[in-house]
């Protein structure tokens, strides 16, 4: 019992010690960094116990931390284990039952987990989603043109387990390290599956755009460049791109990402869209990328400190902060252009509602919207709209 409570014992100090301000992976990399009486099987067990409270921590958040903890390792965990054995033996009897045994052996429901469902959209159903949360998203790589023969041999010679799920997208343990492996984003783009199908929607207008010139993209929020990476590839190369965001070092660092994927800039800006841009900044685009800042719960699977640390007021703050965005990057497309309108959020507030506001106050035309569903295939969970003007 020693070794174990040891583990619970330190899981919760860490958690108590950590207040949100910095992401929980950095935060406990630095811990372990300052502590190295731990040893790799130990920082394993031990992060384990932390996110596990945390993915959990809407349904125990009463209870004290020990049993929090324990009973979140019940949930998320579906094998025996020396902890459960030695803690709680009554659990550990049953923890390869089914999720919705568990919440009914414990008394919960599914729906406890997310205290925010009334916020979701439409079409996101709260039980699958909730369930979600118990679980560590996969690792999705987005194969570059040309490149999935050698990918692919790459990945084999290193005995790395993958499931090719689509000719050029792959999917590994969330653990798998590439780094040393492949030559990435110039061979393959480590890049969520649904992240992957954003601009699946040019399929249905594959003419777009008319005449020979090179579509005029702007990456609005441009952040690390993968969705620029992703049109790139769509367009087999045939575009002009402008980025912008308004942190210059992300700038910065994007401006190296896509020199890696051979991705050319035609221009790129330092910009605060919630505000209007100065005359003569922008000319008029053919597509516009605009990927906004929002609350990230469509990835809270990958981070769920943030669904533990949420506060329901942020999703107005983050819906007031979007509509500027969309609405001052939509005056700059093109008559015919398309507007891609996208966020990894499942709050309608940041994404039906915005796409009214689009349609309502700037006079583009809705031609598709999507909730990407990631929670039924352990990924990401996106929201997409096309719009026209």
């Amino acid at each position: 019992m020693g070794r174990s409570f040891s583990y619970i014992s330190s899981a919760t100090s860490i958690v108590d010690a950590y207040k949100a301000e910095q992401p929980f992976g950095y935060f406990i990399k630095k811990f372990f960094a300052n502590n190295k009486k731990f040893g790799s099987r130990d920082r394993k067990i031990i992060s384990n116990l932390c996110y596990c409270y945390f993915r959990t921590f809407h349904l125990f958040k009463n209870e004290k931390k020990v049993d929090a903890i324990i009973k979140g390792f019940f949930l998320c965990d579906n094998t025996n284990s020396s902890i459960l054995e030695e803690l709680a033996p009554e659990l550990n009897e049953i923890v390869g039952l089914a999720t919705e045994q568990k919440f009914q052996y414990l008394e919960l429901e599914i729906n406890e987990v997310l205290p925010f469902a009334e916020e979701l959209g439409e079409t996101v159903c709260p039980n699958k989603f909730a369930a979600s949360f118990l679980r560590q998203p996969l690792l999705y790589l987005r194969i570059r043109p040309g490149k999935a023969p050698v990918v692919v041999d790459k990945i084999m010679q290193a005995s790395m387990a993958f499931e090719q799920l689509m000719p050029r997208c792959l999917v590994l343990p969330n653990a798998s390290s590439l780094e040393k492996v492949l030559r990435l984003n110039e061979e393959a783009v480590i890049q969520d599956f649904n992240s992957q199908r954003v601009f699946d929607f040019l399929e249905n207008v594959p003419s777009f755009p008319a005449g020979n010139n090179k579509v005029g993209v702007w990456d609005c929020c441009a952040a690390s460049g993968g969705k620029s990476i992703l049109l790139f590839d769509k367009l087999n190369g045939n575009m002009q791109l402008t980025v912008s965001d308004i942190r210059k070092n992300i700038l910065h660092n994007l401006k190296e990402r896509l020199a890696q994927a051979k991705v050319p800039i035609h221009k790129k800006i330092v910009a605060n869209l919630e505000e209007q841009l100065p005359p003569g900044t922008m000319g008029n685009f053919d597509l516009i990328i605009c990927d906004v800042p929002c609350t990230g719960s469509g990835t809270w699977s990958r981070t769920p400190e943030q669904l533990a640390f949420f506060e329901k007021d942020a999703i107005a703050r983050y819906a007031k902060k979007q509509q500027a965005i969309a609405g001052n990057a939509a005056q700059y497309l093109k008559d015919s252009g398309l507007f891609f309108y996208i966020t990894c959020s499942v709050f309608k507030k940041e994404n039906e509602e915005i796409v009214e506001s689009l349609q309502r106050d700037h006079y583009l035309k809705l031609l598709h919207q999507q909730y990407l569903k990631g929670y039924e295939m352990e990924a990401d969970t996106m929201f997409v709209a096309v719009l026209q003007k």
